[in-house]
Formats: C-alpha cells, structure tokens, sequence
C-alpha cells in the first residue's frame, strides 16, 4: 500500500495543473540573495544540475543577468510522468543591483550548485568616514 501525501486540493489542484496549463510551471526561476559588504556586492543563486559553463553571467549598467540551460533527459517521455516538479530547459534571472558597480571587475565560482558572483563597487558607492570637527 502507497502512502499518498493528502491535500485537500490534490487532485483539483492537478487537475488544473495539467489541463489548463500545461508546461506553464516549467520554467526555471532561481532564487537569490544579493547582499553587500564595504567593498563588493555578492550575488548567491542556487542553481544544482546546471552544467556551470553553461551559465551566462553579465552587467549592464547595475543590472546583473543570469542566463543558463539545463538538458531534459530524453530517456523518459512526458506522458510517462506520474508527477514532474524538477523543471528543465533555459532560464534567465535579472536583478538591479543595490549600488554602482564595476562591472569589469566581476568574479564568479560554481561550488556544490551554488554560484557565488562577486562584483565590485564603485568608489562613489563605497562607505566614506566624515570625520566632526568639534569647536569651542
């Protein structure tokens, strides 16, 4: 005997999954955290299975853009699919980043499906300290 998770909605819910839009939850959105520090902008993205010299990473102005295809496994038809949540093909993630940046200055790693991209800011965003003047 199968242990089914219930849901009260389950079979409405892929009823209209199914009918209504089919492949129209198939697209890739990765998720982000975008964070700064002092001197950079650190973009995170958790991206597993995807080939990392198959990612496209560029800056235009302060607009990050992730770009990046994964292969379907052309073993298995999709009508053979009892139920398919693992999303397949291209994918493509913009962001405005929080400061200038030096676009230039872009370095990115891939490690265990995470990419790390680490972007400089520009001198005029960076933290200047203004020292008080203190008179009597």
């Amino acid at each position: 005997m199968a242990i089914i998770k219930w849901s009260p909605f389950g079979e409405i819910d892929r009823f209209f999954d199914e009918s209504f839009f089919p492949g129209a939850f198939d697209k890739i959105v990765p998720a982000i955290d975008v964070y700064q520090t002092e001197k950079e902008v650190i973009v995170e993205s958790s991206i597993p299975g995807i080939d990392p010299e198959k990612i496209d990473i560029s800056i235009e102005g302060d607009i990050l853009t992730l770009k990046g295809k994964t292969e379907d496994k052309q073993e298995i038809k999709r009508e053979n699919y009892y139920r398919k949540e693992i999303s397949k093909g291209e994918f493509q993630r913009s962001v405005v980043l929080p400061v200038s940046v030096k676009g230039e200055e872009t370095k990115a790693e891939f490690k265990n499906g995470m990419l790390k991209v680490v972007i400089s800011k520009e001198e005029k965003a960076m933290p200047k300290r203004i020292a008080v003047k203190i008179t009597k």
